[in-house]
């Protein structure tokens, strides 16, 4: 009986206790998630003109581009351009201090440039700026 007993005292001793290794990782993640920033992308790549004057905007919570064929991209899906208004009101209702950047292709029409402003601008968002290369 005493050597059975022993035996289950050794069992008991080997065993490692886990909680605070997955209590330790779990607040690892929980950090890694909050201080992520994550990077907004309009969906396609433009050729942006340059400006010698263009400056870094931060707080940008809506991304709009134009191709050079004129296609409008919002969150990396074509939208046309009679939907780009209530996109933008959903968007900016999720960051009601975000801004509005239209990066336009260095060949896209004013027509379509203008349109996308006047839709931001009726979806009430009159902070709107274009995208430039320095």
């Amino acid at each position: 009986m005493k050597q059975h007993f022993q035996n289950l005292v050794d069992e008991e001793e080997a065993q490692i206790d886990m909680t605070p290794m997955l209590d330790v990782v779990f607040i690892m993640l929980i950090f890694f998630i909050v201080t992520a920033s994550f990077v907004k992308e309009a969906g396609i790549d433009v050729n942006r003109p340059e400006a010698s004057t263009a400056v870094q905007k931060n707080r940008a919570s809506v991304l709009v581009a134009i191709s050079d064929t004129g296609e409008i991209w919002i969150n990396k899906r074509r939208v046309d351009v009679r939907a780009v208004q209530a996109n933008i009101e959903r968007l900016h209702a999720e960051n009601p201090q975000g801004t509005v950047v239209i990066q336009a292709d260095k060949k896209a029409t004013t027509d379509t440039l203008i349109k996308v402003m006047d839709a931001s601008r009726a979806a009430g968002v009159y902070d709107v700026s274009i995208a430039a290369q320095e």
